[in-house]
């Protein structure tokens, strides 16, 4: 196939992608209401075949095919509200409390005390989540305020941490009318567009394949989680980026303390970049662990200051209605054993990964043993939240093993596991197939690899010979007589090229 053939393609299959987003995006456009599933598979059908298209596409041709493939997929995405989740109006609420000049950790969003902070777009009698008067008048210690809102666990704090916040105050600072959710949702495709710009200049850098860039710009878990809902995950993930391409060519001091600090700061955006510690403190890993603790106190502390344990906000209950603390979320570990006893297994599990990792992985590779770390959260914990996996598609991009993009496939299906009523399996079993699959296909992936790479045809090491001259050659020297050495040329036989003498033309 030539190359303008190759172009075509990869752009049919990026428009037909981008046709299957507008349809799970906006439902009302489906005339078949075909439902979310069936279409996001075919988004990612798509995908792939665009991706394995551009392997052979020259490399300039490619990083511009990448770059305005990603743009505008992500303009599909972001012209539409949010489809499938609602933490970006936590996001926007968050941004108003503390434009206000309000801690976000301090009041819950239906306090009484931010009631003169409502607006018409977060809270609207027919809005989704109502706190009633009943409920106010049974915790009067709370001191709530009835009403409804478009924000989800309105009676709880934020789960968010520090550097996430700022970001929601930045954006409402670039947009303070607070009337619509396409301000947040731009400003998360724009930061998916950045870390595409990363993956193309560290992966040049770092001499590897930029066209591996397209699985993360052109993946459907970046365009529905970062254009449409707009998850703040893409912000940890930039700064997760930044941090391992500087580590990884680290060669000073003061470029390793700044990886480390970026490193923190990821963290302190989305507690899921702690899965790349490991990989990360391969090398000079007192310095990381320094610089990077350090970060992270630093932007926590004057919450600290102000709203004192309450900075921890809603994660402790995040885990305890997610299943986790009961030991009964697990899809793949709860097939064996349930209980306290399966959150023993799955600590041990993850203590075990992080201890190899550690022992074995390539410190001028990190992104490889983070990706181990990463998959094999997913694996552990099954969520029910396909944004938890933008880090591994971003991990993906930097390894160049597509293979480990079934997670962030299977995180779909545990999203959406309904396929009507002859399709559906028991709840348990869902998260396990959904994240089970991707076990089995990465285990697949590596036994190709591994019989490619033995059916390699085994290439010799050049041996060095003497050189080949024509004519008569002593081989062996008389061991009796020592050769004295010559003063005049030696005329050589007739029809022999003289050695060691210079031929005239």
């Amino acid at each position: 196939m030539n190359g303008k053939l190759r172009v075509a393609g990869i752009g049919l299959a990026l428009s037909v992608m981008g046709g299957l987003v507008l349809l799970v995006v906006r439902p009302s456009l489906d005339p078949a209401h075909i439902r979310p599933l069936p279409l996001i598979a075919g988004a990612w059908l798509a995908f792939l075949a665009a991706a394995w298209l551009l392997r052979k596409v020259p490399k300039r041709t490619a990083v511009v095919l990448i770059l305005l493939g990603g743009i505008g997929l992500q303009a599909v995405a972001v012209s539409v509200p949010r489809a499938y989740s609602n933490d970006l109006y936590r996001y926007m609420w968050d941004g108003r409390v503390q434009a206000a000049g309000i801690d976000p950790y301090q009041y819950v969003p239906t306090a009484s005390q931010l009631t003169g902070l409502r607006n018409e777009f977060l809270f609207y009698p027919e809005a989704q989540y109502c706190v009633s008067p009943g409920y106010v008048s049974s915790h009067p210690a709370a001191e709530l305020t009835a009403g409804c809102t478009r924000i989800n666990r309105p009676t709880v704090p934020t789960i968010y941490p520090p550097v996430a916040e700022a970001y929601f105050l930045a954006v409402y600072y670039l947009h303070p009318a607070d009337d619509s959710s396409m301000p947040i949702q731009a400003a998360t495709a724009a930061v998916a567009m950045l870390v595409t710009v990363l993956l193309l200049a560290g992966l040049g850098r770092l001499r590897r394949d930029v066209r591996m860039a397209a699985l993360w710009a052109w993946c459907p878990t970046v365009i529905l989680e970062a254009g449409n809902n707009a998850h703040v995950d893409v912000v940890a993930v930039a700064i997760t980026a930044a941090a391992i391409l500087v580590l990884a060519t680290a060669r000073t001091t003061r470029r390793t303390v700044a990886g480390g600090i970026l490193l923190g700061l990821a963290i302190a955006t989305k507690l899921t970049p702690v899965l790349t510690v490991p990989a990360l403190l391969r090398r000079r890993w007192l310095t990381v662990a320094l610089s990077a603790g350090g970060a992270f106190v630093a932007v926590y502390l004057p919450h600290v200051f102000l709203v004192g344990a309450k900075v921890i906000g809603f994660l402790p209950g995040y885990l305890h209605q997610e299943n986790y603390t009961s030991g009964t979320r697990y899809g793949i570990i709860g097939l064996f054993i349930i209980g306290p006893l399966a959150s023993v297994v799955a600590v041990l599990v993850m203590t075990a990964i992080a201890v190899a990792v550690l022992q074995f992985s390539d410190p001028d590779r990190p992104w490889r043993g983070a990706l181990y770390m990463t998959a094999g959260a997913l694996a552990v914990t099954t969520p029910n939240y396909q944004w938890y996996a933008l880090l591994l598609v971003m991990l993906v991009a930097l390894d160049g093993r597509p293979e480990w993009l079934a997670f962030a496939a299977g995180g779909y299906y545990a999203a959406f596991p309904d396929l009507g009523a002859g399709y559906s399996v028991p709840g348990r079993v869902h998260d396990a197939i959904a994240y089970g699959v991707p076990l089995m296909i990465v285990g697949a992936g590596w036994l190709i690899r591994h019989q490619l790479a033995s059916r390699a045809p085994m290439v010799a090491e050049p041996v060095a010979t003497e050189p080949v001259v024509t004519g008569q050659v002593v081989t062996e020297p008389a061991a009796a007589e020592a050769v004295p050495p010559a003063t005049e040329p030696v005329p050589a036989e007739a029809g022999a090229e003289p050695v060691g003498q210079e031929v005239p033309a």
